[in-house]
């Protein structure tokens, strides 16, 4: 009994296995968009009674499909504790939360309900090779984040020396010249922190130039390894 729901339960190449994956990838999908709609204002009470019972029910659904999951799992601490063991958890999680509870006062816990889209990923064998390309590459990424964390840091003390006693009020310290060291660096430019001396500016255009690496520099380590997947499954 235990191997034939494990034959459903686990993606295989069979018919019924394919058949539960698809109904729990709509049931995700439906959860979604029921919630989305829950944030509507002015729904009508049948409306809402509607939405709680399509709730109820996907709820329901993914409890069983979690308790299932446990029960086939051959190492069931291993699964509980694994990427998608706790997606599945943080998934039914507010419902259960909620229960005899004002949900106003969990009114932030909500918004967990959204892992509900990472169930997604056990079902896509793209974002799977994508998931193994990071695993691949996660010294490369781990040494580029911790050289970007320094190019941040170094960006926030050079500007506010720069800006700070033009500008006090926006470069009062090197934390608040953070900010404009993020959104420099990240070419995303706000536009509400910018230098307004010479040497801020021409400070600036360095950052910036640097910050088009800090974009492309991770896209290659990516791209790279993902290839590399690739061609390891072909």
């Amino acid at each position: 009994m235990k191997q034939y729901l494990k034959n459903i339960v686990e993606i295989n190449d069979n018919g019924k296995s394919r058949i539960f994956a698809y109904f729990i990838q709509i049931l995700i999908f439906i959860s979604i968009v029921a919630f989305s709609f829950e944030t509507v204002p002015d729904l009508e009470p049948n409306t809402r009674k509607i939405l709680r019972v399509i709730e109820i029910f996907c709820v329901v659904v993914f409890t069983i499909e979690y308790l299932l999951r446990i029960y086939v799992a051959d190492t069931k601490h291993k699964f509980i504790f694994s990427f998608f063991g706790i997606i599945d958890f943080l998934a039914i999680l507010p419902f259960y939360l909620a229960l005899g509870v004002d949900l106003r006062s969990l009114r932030a816990l909500r918004f967990l309900r959204l892992f509900r889209i990472l169930k997604l990923m056990r079902y896509n064998k793209a974002i799977k090779r994508f998931t193994a390309a990071i695993s691949t590459a996660k010294e490369e990424i781990l040494l580029f984040l911790f050289v970007t964390l320094i190019l941040i840091y170094f960006a926030s003390v050079g500007i506010y020396y720069f800006e700070n006693e033009a500008q006090p009020e926006h470069f009062a310290s090197i934390f608040d010249s953070l900010w404009w060291a993020i959104i420099t660096l990240t070419t995303v430019g706000y536009g509400d922190v910018y230098p307004i001396t010479v040497g801020g500016k021409v400070f600036t255009f360095l950052i910036l130039m640097i910050g088009l690496g800090v974009v492309a520099i991770p896209t290659g380590i990516i791209s790279s390894a993902l290839t590399t997947s690739v061609d390891k499954k072909e």
